[in-house]
């Protein structure tokens, strides 16, 4: 994709096209810039009969003014930035108000005066289009104006294209993503330490769309991240001075999975990563959003393992995917004893009312001594050491012979 046609580059076009073809002098400005004056060549009297270049003098004059009129039209409708997201994706951002931004087709060399072909042909999403020419002009109007700009050869071959994206500069009005009950668009988690998270997002019900661009580094004053996309487009890496992401987007298309290759679990974590993901909707409407986080504040270990039920008691370990050494990473359990059952009950750790709960630490195998009215126990764990999200429940049901007692009365009957 060739950049958009700038303030500074039509001023050059038109620079030198005067130069080329002055034959009097002439003096303009342009507002923000000094006087312009051309030098008047050395004048000599025409001869008789000899055709006079008045006619092609007032052509160039009205050339020139025309585009110089033009310019500044188009100057002062430009939306408020653009920026460009990835190669041949053109990001426009938009305040609402009618607008134009000028984009071409191919790179004009040094020697071209005129950057002006009435061969290039436009589409716009596959659509011919009347504008002809290197330059086209992207008219805006609200969030209208995105889609697929192609350029072409007279006969149709594909020369060039490039994608415009718009981006409202309201930052308050989003349109993509919902909130979660948290109140935020982004939700991320993480099951250890090692670097690894992942962050999930709620379409809108009628603008579901795809990410277009992650960005994930570590906050540094002065630091920014540069990002690559793999081949396949659904994996970004990002890398900077204090840190080296990937990220990948999950089958779902709402969440993405990431990690941090330069993050060691053993030492203090003094940066906070920042998770920004770009989505855009069918309609080329694009939208950012972003979290900032420690590791530890969206820890979440995974399920317990209970292991071993017996009568009087009750056996679970740390979850296989917990850091180790477990005396430096210490978690903290919370028990929920049920003294009723409930078969019918997806989850009795929640539906249930609980006779008796506790919390206890442990390095180590844990084990908790059971009454024998007890039917139910839950277990979930939480990182010892701050103030993070409990794993979601481990149940079981016990199940008790009625009648005579016998040794080993209780069994696990089901694990969840």
């Amino acid at each position: 994709m060739k950049h958009p046609i700038t303030n500074h580059s039509v001023a050059l076009i038109l620079f030198r096209t005067i130069q080329k073809h002055r034959k009097r002098c002439w003096t303009f400005s342009i507002p923000g810039k000094r006087e312009m004056k051309m030098r008047e060549p050395y004048k000599t009297e025409r001869k008789a009969g000899e055709p006079s270049n008045l006619g092609l003098e007032n052509k160039m004059k009205l050339f020139v003014v025309s585009i110089l009129c033009a310019f500044f039209l188009v100057g002062s409708q430009n939306p408020t930035s653009h920026w460009t997201l990835q190669p041949n994706v053109l990001v426009l951002e938009v305040d609402g108000n009618p607008g134009q931004q000028p984009i071409s087709c191919l790179e004009m060399p040094e020697n071209v005066v005129t950057s002006d072909n009435q061969d290039v042909i436009w589409k716009k999403n596959g659509a011919e289009e009347a504008q002809r020419g290197n330059w086209y002009l992207v008219r805006l109007v609200e969030s209208l104006g995105g889609g697929n700009y192609t350029c072409h050869s007279p006969d149709g071959a594909l020369l060039n294209y490039t994608e415009v994206l718009i981006q409202h500069n309201e930052t308050k009005r989003r349109r993509i993503l919902v909130k979660n009950q948290q109140e935020d668009y982004l939700k991320c988690s993480t099951q250890n330490y090692n670097g690894e998270f992942r962050c999930s997002w709620t379409w809108h019900s009628n603008r579901v769309g795809k990410a277009a661009l992650i960005k994930a580094q570590r906050m540094s004053e002065g630091q920014n991240s540069h990002c690559s996309v793999e081949p396949s487009r659904h994996q970004w890496m990002c890398s900077s001075a204090q840190s080296n992401f990937s990220c990948s987007v999950d089958d779902s298309g709402s969440g993405i999975s990431c990690l941090d290759w330069q993050h060691c679990p053993y030492a203090e974590e003094r940066r906070q990563v920042q998770v920004t993901v770009f989505v855009r909707t069918d309609q080329f409407l694009l939208e950012s959003y972003s979290k900032r986080f420690y590791l530890s504040e969206i820890v979440k270990p995974d399920k317990v393992r209970i292991s071993k039920v017996n009568k009087t008691l009750v056996e679970w370990s740390y979850p296989s995917s917990w850091n180790t050494p477990y005396s430096y990473f210490p978690l903290t359990f919370q028990v929920s004893q049920f003294s009723r059952q409930c078969r019918k009950c997806e989850n009795p750790c929640t539906e249930l009312k609980h006779s008796k709960t506790s919390t206890l630490s442990s390095s180590d195998v844990c084990q908790l001594k059971v009454k024998q009215k007890i039917k139910v126990v839950c277990v979930r764990a939480k990182d010892a050491l701050c103030d993070s999200e409990w794993s979601e429940w481990t149940h079981v049901r016990l199940k008790r012979d009625e009648g005579k007692q016998k040794e080993g009365t209780a069994a696990m009957n089901d694990t969840t």
